[in-house]
């Protein structure tokens, strides 16, 4: 269903381009600033075509990272601010798996991030989850406090506090141009408008508008398969009764790591996908490729025989969704280097969901000049060379 129809009018203090879950929590935090804010977007909501639909996402402290370990507080205290605000439930704690080869780096960093001092070896992690299998040699951390948000509900909550704060949202709008100046202009399908500042948050698209911009940025599309698979018989899985997510870290077999989560979204089964995807243009990426144009596939059906005997090799329901992914991975969080009054997020490379309260208030602070509420030294544009070009 689309946004409900708003008055239109043409001048505004910020203009935020894409209601994804990182723009609406941008636009959430300026309205609680007290700015008249637009939040535009391009396809009618809800929908499925970009990076934030879906019912559900993993939330953890554990991270390799201490950047984005250090902002997860933050985040977990904005999601309970905003399920207060709203009345709803947006998050259930399950726990998470973290699994590898010993001694391998980034499991070593969430270990640490969690402060817990020893692994979990095969035996140990049978004991609590029977339904993993953990190869011989391979070792476990449990982050207590992960579990799962609830995707699509998350992103309404957003919106409807942005709302009632004043907020302006306008869906089924698509910006043609943005024309940049002391007062940006941004022409749209359907109107004209203007703002002192914009901060744009358009994922997969974002590429596009910066590149208007003169600003190439090093942003890769990728089309991910989002796979569920049944459980055998029904309770075989065996994870315990409350199913944690998992994650693994530095499997040969699967060098940029699988995660899973419990059955949410279909009774039954188990929703366990690579963290990777292929190439893609996001204009074009409801075309089905063929079964040869999707090796994950196979590397899912090969991990799932090894580590969740309980689940059928061949997924039972198919998905797709979005990432953008920088070359580091890290987002980008900065000011365009030539146009400050044009705040640009972008690059989740698929693990932005659970830190989009800090996102959308660091952009917030960012876009009107505040001290950011952490060190953004790691989401600076200056990190990738030869991006300046002349705008179009």
């Amino acid at each position: 269903m689309a946004a409900p129809s708003q008055p239109q009018k043409a001048t505004y203090d910020v203009i935020v381009i894409g209601a994804g879950i990182q723009g609406s929590f941008t636009a959430y935090h300026l309205a609680q600033c007290h700015k008249d804010t637009l939040l535009l977007e391009q396809f009618p909501l809800p929908h499925s075509r970009g990076s934030s639909h879906g019912q559900s996402r993993i939330i953890r402290s554990a991270y390799p990272q201490e950047y984005y370990s250090r902002m997860m507080p933050d985040s977990f205290r904005l999601w309970k601010q905003l399920e207060a605000e709203t009345g709803t439930t947006l998050y259930r704690q399950t726990g998470l798996v973290l699994l590898g080869p010993p001694g391998e780096p980034e499991l070593e960093g969430c270990r640490k991030s969690l402060g817990i001092d020893k692994f979990l070896d095969a035996a140990a992690l049978a004991q609590r989850y029977p339904g993993f299998r953990l190869q011989a040699g391979q070792v476990a951390v449990v982050d207590e406090s992960a579990g799962v948000l609830f995707a699509d509900r998350a992103l309404r909550a957003v919106q409807e506090v942005f709302r009632r704060h004043g907020g302006t949202l306008r869906d089924g709008e698509k910006v043609l141009r943005i024309e940049p100046g002391a007062t940006v202009t941004v022409t749209t399908t359907a109107g004209v408008y203007k703002a002192p500042r914009i901060i744009i948050t358009a994922g997969a698209w974002t590429g596009a508008f910066v590149e208007q911009l003169g600003l190439r940025l090093p942003l890769q599309p990728l089309r991910i398969d989002v796979c569920y698979w049944r459980e055998k018989q029904p309770g075989s899985a065996n994870l315990g009764s409350v199913s944690p997510c998992f994650l693994t870290l530095g499997l040969s077999q699967a060098p940029h790591g699988i995660y899973g989560l419990p059955s949410i979204e279909y009774p039954g089964l188990m929703k366990v996908c690579h963290h990777h995807g292929s190439p893609t243009d996001p204009e074009k990426r409801d075309q089905d490729p063929s079964s040869a144009a999707r090796p994950d596939i196979s590397v899912l059906s090969s991990f799932i025989s090894s580590y969740l005997p309980g689940l059928e090799t061949k997924p039972a329901v198919m998905e797709t969704c979005l990432y953008t992914n920088t070359p580091d991975e890290d987002f980008i969080l900065d000011r365009h280097p030539k146009f400050s009054n044009i705040v640009i997020g972008a690059g989740f490379s698929g693990h932005g969901f659970k830190l989009a309260p800090m996102v959308g208030k660091l952009l917030c602070e960012l876009s009107l000049g505040k001290e950011p509420s952490h060190d953004m030294s790691h989401f600076a544009i200056s990190r990738f060379p030869n991006v300046l070009g002349a705008a179009q």
